[in-house]
């Protein structure tokens, strides 16, 4: 088990939250929150039912690194999503949407899971505990197949959104998530990954391959030694990490992800934030955040369809903590993911005489792209404009602007075709 860098004890002071962390707790509560609006569309809808889990939730508390201030941890920012959400949802309705969220908070730290009940008691959460708000003082892997079993349990839909903020890498096998996203088809996992010390740690030694083996990666040196790589890669580092990443998402068994890659203070990249979906749409939804977010971009490939990118943040460009300003997801960014997607999406509509739809489009790309439905909607209007493409809805209207797009409507090659250069 790898050691927390957080400890927690009843009457002592919080640990100390580095700023990168905070940026964590952002993304999160901002995906929360644009995931259940963005479930709750039927204006007839009356009850809305979601399961959250914090794998490892920690003690709940945490003093600022410069500020000394108190932080709230993850089970407080989905437990305040939630609330956020419901207000939003709610304040035009007639009739009120119910939110029907049950909350796991799993921590194997006895006295870490005391402050925790002790922070939820003194918040105002005591009459939930045991009812909507659960507290299990055990391992996530103890508790993986049971959660399985109670979120099935709730009906069809079985919605349920795992953060797994685990402390390195190997605290959650890729075969454990891939059971999850069989077992639990509205499962969605958001993992903290520490690829710089996996790639720090791997090596030729039997060690290295023996926790390969347990965390599901034991093809991820591709049949090379670590000398093999060094001597034939110029960017060595980057090649694991590069073959890491496919065989992460692989591995976990989701057919859409984002990576977002969060750097701390001290330099090189510190661990990956990976969300895991069995669908487009929420994929979307998190990487409309990362836009919203604007915080720096580390990229390593084209901003259209041939991305390999660790979407990054590093607490030092924050405009909110430190003043400056970052210049990543940003509007030039939008401006080159929406000229890559013009010169792309074109190559793959041609060869289809019968086009596809907007949703095929997008949920066979997406994941090779930063773009968000948004931009590529953008793009394709601007491929209409230049006559590139024709866009017809269902009963043939022909779709002539971003706002208009739907999933269903058909991307057709244009009638008298142009020549692609």
């Amino acid at each position: 088990m790898a050691k927390s860098p957080y400890m927690w004890e009843l009457g002592q002071k919080p640990p100390i939250i580095k700023q990168h962390s905070i940026a964590k707790h952002e993304i999160l509560h901002s995906y929360l929150v644009a995931y259940i609006c963005t479930l709750i569309s039927s204006p007839n809808q009356e009850v809305f039912r979601l399961t959250l889990v914090d794998g490892f939730a920690g003690g709940g508390i945490y003093l600022h690194e410069s500020s000394s201030t108190e932080v709230l941890g993850s089970p407080f920012i989905m437990l305040q999503a939630v609330e956020e959400a419901a207000f939003l949802v709610n304040k035009e309705r007639k009739k009120p949407v119910k939110l029907l969220v049950d909350f796991f908070f799993i921590e194997a730290d006895r006295l870490a899971a005391a402050v925790l009940r002790k922070e939820l008691i003194s918040r105002g959460y005591d009459r939930e505990i045991g009812r909507t708000v659960h507290i299990f003082e055990t391992s996530f892997q103890s508790k993986a197949d049971d959660l399985a079993t109670f979120i099935r349990n709730k009906g069809r839909a079985a919605r349920a959104i795992f953060l797994l903020d685990q402390y390195g890498y190997s605290e959650v096998p890729t075969f454990m998530i891939n059971s999850l996203m069989r077992n639990v088809p509205g499962a969605e996992v958001i993992l903290t990954f520490a690829v710089d010390s996996l790639v720090n740690f791997i090596g030729d030694h039997r060690s290295s391959q023996a926790m390969l083996k347990r965390i599901g990666l034991t093809g991820l040196l591709r049949g090379r030694s670590i000398q093999e790589i060094k001597r034939s890669e110029t960017n060595w580092r980057l090649y694991i990490q590069s073959s890491l990443y496919k065989d992460l998402v692989d591995g976990c068994g989701a057919r859409f992800y984002t990576p977002f890659f969060i750097r701390s203070t001290q330099g090189h990249g510190d661990y990956w934030l990976l969300h895991l979906s069995q669908r487009p749409r929420a994929r979307d939804v998190m990487t409309r955040i990362h836009w919203e977010k604007n915080n720096l971009f580390v990229h390593y490939g084209g901003s259209g369809l041939d991305m390999f990118d660790m979407l990054g943040y590093v607490p030092k460009e924050d405009p909110t903590y430190t003043g400056q300003m970052a210049f990543y997801f940003d509007d030039p960014a939008k401006s080159a993911s929406i000229s890559a997607l013009s010169n792309q999406i074109p190559h793959l509509i041609y060869p289809e005489p019968e086009g596809m739809s907007f949703s095929e489009l997008f949920a066979t790309t997406c994941n090779s792209s930063p773009a968000s439905a948004v931009i590529y909607k953008e793009a394709l209007c601007t491929l209409v404009q230049q006559k590139e493409l024709e866009i017809l809805s269902p009963d043939g209207r022909q779709r002539r602007a971003a706002g208009t797009i739907h999933d269903n409507d058909q991307i057709l090659p244009p009638r008298q075709r142009h020549f692609l250069f």
